[in-house]
C-alpha cells in the first residue's frame, strides 16, 4: 500500500520509519517546508528523534500535493487540536482522487467542539473512510524497531482495513483491529490525562501505593465515562485503553507523565505552558472532558479534579485530599461488573 504520513515530529517520523523498514511505500510530509528540507538533507530528525537515521527509501516531501498523489492511506501525525487545520490543507490539495483510507495517530479531543479525531477527519473529509491507530506505543522504541502492539479501528468498515492491518504489521509490530471506535480513541484520549495525575503522584512523592491505587480508580472512571458516552466497557481493557495507560502513566519517556510530576513538584502549570516545543496532549484534553462531562452530567472526580490543578489553580495536595476524603463506597470496577 502506498502511505503517506502527514507531522514530522517524533511519532509521525517514527513511524513512517517504521513503514519503511516495512517494505511500504511512504511518504513523509513534515508541516513546514523548511523542516522537509533539512529532514531531507541530514536523514534525521535532529529535533525530535535524535541518533535515528532515515533510510533512502523514505520519500519526504515537503509539497503536500506531491506528497498526496496516488496514496492509499494517509496517517495524520499531528496534535490533536490541529486535526482540522491539517484536514483542510489535505482537502485543499487533494485531487480527483481520494485516498481509501485517513487515519488519525492523534490522542485527544478537539476543544469546543468535543469531537473525536475521527469525527473531525470525517467532517472536514466528507466519504472518507476515517480511523484511529493508537495504543502503547513510545515513538524512539517504534523508530528502534522493538516489539510493539497497536489498535486499528475504522467507521464506517470497509474492506481494506484487513488489508491496512497487514500492511501495519510485521515482526517488530502487531496491529490489531477493533470496531468499536469511540472506545478506542477515548480510551487514548482519557489516558493522557490521568498520566498527568500519575506524574503529580511522583512529583509529590506519595509513593507507589498511591499511584498503583490511582491508576486502578482510572482505570474505572474510564471505562464509566467512556461507557457514558456510547463505548463499550471491553474496549478499556485492551491496548487502547489499560495497555495505553500503563505505558503512559509509567515511562519516564512521557510527556504527560513528567509534565504532571513537574507540576506536583511546585512548578507553575502556566510557566510549563510558555513555549513549549512538545505538545501535552492531556492538558487541552483535560479541559475538553472536563467540558464534555459537566453537559453529559457524567460523574468524573479524576478528570474533575485535574481539571482543578490545570485551569483553576488548585494545588496538587489539594486535589488529592479531595479524592481521599470523598464518601466511601463498594468498588464495582472491573470488566465483569454490572456497573462502574
Amino acid at each position: 500500500m502506498k502511505f503517506t504520513v502527514i507531522g514530522a515530529g517524533a511519532w509521525g517520523t517514527a513511524f513512517a520509519l517504521h513503514l519503511a523498514r516495512a517494505g511500504q511505500a511512504v511518504t513523509l510530509a513534515p508541516r513546514r517546508a523548511e523542516q522537509a528540507r533539512t529532514l531531507a538533507a541530514a536523514r534525521e530528525n535532529v529535533d525530535y528523534l535524535p541518533g535515528v537515521a532515515l533510510p533512502l527509501a523514505l520519500r519526504i516531501d515537503p509539497d503536500l500535493a506531491s506528497a498526496l498523489v496516488e496514496t492509499e492511506v494517509v496517517l495524520l501525525a499531528c496534535p490533536a487540536q490541529a486535526l482540522r487545520e491539517t484536514a483542510l490543507r489535505i482537502r485543499e490539495h487533494l485531487g480527483a482522487a481520494r485516498p481509501r483510507l485517513v487515519i488519525s495517530l492523534a490522542k485527544g479531543l478537539e476543544l469546543g467542539t468535543h469531537l473525536r479525531p475521527s469525527q473531525v477527519i470525517a467532517e472536514m473529509l466528507p466519504g472518507v473512510h476515517a480511523g484511529s491507530l493508537t495504543g502503547p506505543t513510545n515513538a524512539a522504541e517504534i523508530a528502534r524497531g522493538l516489539p510493539a502492539a497497536m489498535v486499528l479501528a475504522v467507521t464506517p468498515a470497509s474492506a481494506a482495513v484487513q488489508e491496512l492491518q497487514a500492511a501495519l504489521s510485521g515482526a517488530t509490530l502487531r496491529v490489531y483491529t477493533s470496531d468499536d471506535l469511540p472506545g478506542v480513541e477515548f480510551g487514548g484520549s482519557l489516558k493522557n490525562i490521568y498520566a498527568i495525575a500519575a506524574g503529580c503522584c511522583d512529583g509529590l512523592k506519595l509513593g507507589d501505593n498511591s499511584r498503583a491505587a490511582l491508576l486502578t480508580r482510572a482505570l474505572a472512571e474510564m471505562v464509566r465515562v467512556g461507557v457514558a458516552l456510547g463505548a463499550r466497557p471491553e474496549t478499556f481493557y485492551g491496548l487502547s485503553g489499560f495497555g495505553d495507560l500503563v505505558a503512559t502513566c509509567h515511562g519516564a519517556w512521557s510527556r504527560n507523565r513528567e509534565f504532571g510530576f513537574e507540576v506536583g513538584a511546585g512548578k507553575s502549570v502556566a510557566a510549563l505552558m510558555t513555549n513549549r516545543k512538545t505538545v501535552v496532549e492531556g492538558y487541552k484534553t483535560a479541559e475538553s472532558f472536563h467540558g464534555l462531562c459537566l453537559e453529559k452530567k457524567i460523574d468524573a472526580p479524576i478528570l474533575r479534579e485535574m481539571h482543578g490543578i490545570l485551569f483553576e489553580n488548585k494545588a496538587p495536595a489539594s486535589a488529592i485530599s479531595a479524592l481521599m476524603t470523598r464518601s466511601l463506597k463498594q468498588e464495582t470496577g472491573g470488566p465483569l461488573a454490572a456497573k462502574v
